[in-house]
Protein backbone atom coordinates (compact mmCIF):
# COMPACT_ATOMS: atom_id res chain seq x y z
CA UNK A 1 0.00 0.00 0.00
CA UNK A 2 2.72 2.48 1.01
CA UNK A 3 4.32 1.73 -2.62
CA UNK A 4 1.07 2.60 -4.30
CA UNK A 5 1.10 5.71 -2.32
CA UNK A 6 4.48 6.98 -3.32
CA UNK A 7 4.15 5.75 -6.94
CA UNK A 8 1.21 7.96 -7.42
CA UNK A 9 1.88 10.94 -4.62
CA UNK A 10 5.73 11.49 -5.95
CA UNK A 11 6.63 9.55 -9.30
CA UNK A 12 3.95 10.15 -11.40
CA UNK A 13 4.57 13.75 -10.90
CA UNK A 14 7.44 13.30 -11.13
CA UNK A 15 7.22 11.68 -14.49
CA UNK A 16 4.94 14.03 -16.27
CA UNK A 17 7.41 17.09 -15.33
CA UNK A 18 10.46 15.46 -16.94
CA UNK A 19 8.51 14.47 -20.22
CA UNK A 20 6.95 18.35 -19.94
CA UNK A 21 11.26 19.27 -19.45
CA UNK A 22 11.87 17.14 -22.38
CA UNK A 23 9.10 18.52 -24.41
CA UNK A 24 9.68 22.15 -24.34
CA UNK A 25 14.00 21.73 -24.25
CA UNK A 26 14.45 20.36 -27.77
CA UNK A 27 16.52 22.84 -29.14
CA UNK A 28 19.92 21.66 -29.89
CA UNK A 29 23.06 22.86 -27.93
CA UNK A 30 26.33 22.57 -28.36
CA UNK A 31 28.96 21.87 -25.77
CA UNK A 32 32.42 22.02 -26.23
CA UNK A 33 35.97 21.26 -24.55
CA UNK A 34 37.82 23.79 -26.13
CA UNK A 35 37.10 27.25 -24.68
CA UNK A 36 39.93 28.50 -27.25
CA UNK A 37 38.08 27.26 -30.55
CA UNK A 38 34.77 26.76 -29.62
CA UNK A 39 33.90 25.86 -33.78
CA UNK A 40 36.25 22.57 -33.45
CA UNK A 41 34.08 19.55 -34.36
CA UNK A 42 36.46 17.12 -32.87
CA UNK A 43 35.42 18.99 -29.25
CA UNK A 44 32.00 19.85 -29.74
CA UNK A 45 29.44 17.65 -29.15
CA UNK A 46 25.70 19.16 -30.06
CA UNK A 47 22.30 16.78 -28.32
CA UNK A 48 19.26 18.46 -27.38
CA UNK A 49 19.23 20.53 -24.69
CA UNK A 50 16.88 17.90 -22.08
CA UNK A 51 19.42 15.24 -22.95
CA UNK A 52 22.28 17.74 -20.89
CA UNK A 53 19.18 18.26 -18.09
CA UNK A 54 19.15 14.55 -17.74
CA UNK A 55 22.85 14.04 -17.90
CA UNK A 56 23.18 16.57 -15.51
CA UNK A 57 20.73 15.51 -13.10
CA UNK A 58 22.13 11.65 -13.59
CA UNK A 59 25.88 12.57 -12.69
CA UNK A 60 24.59 14.74 -9.39
CA UNK A 61 22.53 11.87 -8.30
CA UNK A 62 25.86 9.62 -8.75
CA UNK A 63 28.03 11.97 -7.24
CA UNK A 64 25.44 12.17 -4.26
CA UNK A 65 25.42 8.88 -3.74
CA UNK A 66 29.16 8.34 -3.64
CA UNK A 67 29.61 11.16 -1.12
CA UNK A 68 27.08 9.46 0.97
CA UNK A 69 28.38 6.36 0.51
CA UNK A 70 32.20 7.38 1.53
CA UNK A 71 30.42 9.44 4.84
CA UNK A 72 28.93 6.17 5.58
CA UNK A 73 31.65 4.19 5.67
CA UNK A 74 32.63 4.68 9.74
CA UNK A 75 29.61 3.27 10.66
CA UNK A 76 29.78 0.13 8.44
CA UNK A 77 33.32 -0.57 9.65
CA UNK A 78 31.88 -0.15 13.12
CA UNK A 79 28.77 -1.99 12.73
CA UNK A 80 31.27 -4.92 11.10
CA UNK A 81 33.49 -4.76 13.84
CA UNK A 82 30.52 -5.17 16.18
CA UNK A 83 29.35 -7.71 14.47
CA UNK A 84 32.74 -9.63 14.31
CA UNK A 85 32.55 -8.80 18.60
CA UNK A 86 29.43 -10.46 18.86
CA UNK A 87 30.54 -13.56 17.21
CA UNK A 88 33.47 -14.36 19.60
CA UNK A 89 31.09 -13.54 22.79
CA UNK A 90 28.52 -16.15 21.26
CA UNK A 91 30.98 -18.70 20.58
CA UNK A 92 32.23 -17.89 23.71
CA UNK A 93 28.92 -18.05 25.72
CA UNK A 94 28.86 -21.49 24.01
CA UNK A 95 31.45 -23.05 24.81
CA UNK A 96 31.16 -21.69 28.77
CA UNK A 97 28.12 -22.51 28.86
CA UNK A 98 26.90 -26.08 31.56
CA UNK A 99 25.67 -28.96 30.18
CA UNK A 100 21.55 -28.14 30.17
CA UNK A 101 20.29 -31.24 29.25
CA UNK A 102 20.08 -34.52 31.68
CA UNK A 103 21.12 -37.96 30.33
CA UNK A 104 17.88 -40.18 29.26
CA UNK A 105 17.12 -43.13 31.25
CA UNK A 106 16.22 -46.26 29.86
CA UNK A 107 12.75 -45.52 30.05
CA UNK A 108 12.79 -42.67 27.92
CA UNK A 109 12.89 -40.56 31.11
CA UNK A 110 14.98 -37.58 32.22
CA UNK A 111 17.08 -38.43 35.07
CA UNK A 112 15.06 -35.85 37.55
CA UNK A 113 17.18 -34.83 41.24
CA UNK A 114 15.10 -35.25 44.38
CA UNK A 115 12.81 -32.65 45.44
Amino acid sequence: MLNRIILVVILVPLAVLLVTLAIANRELVSFTLDPFNPGSAGLTLTLPFFIWLFLALGIGILIGSAATWLRQGHYRRLAKHRGREAETLRREQAANAPATTLPATAAGRANLPAA
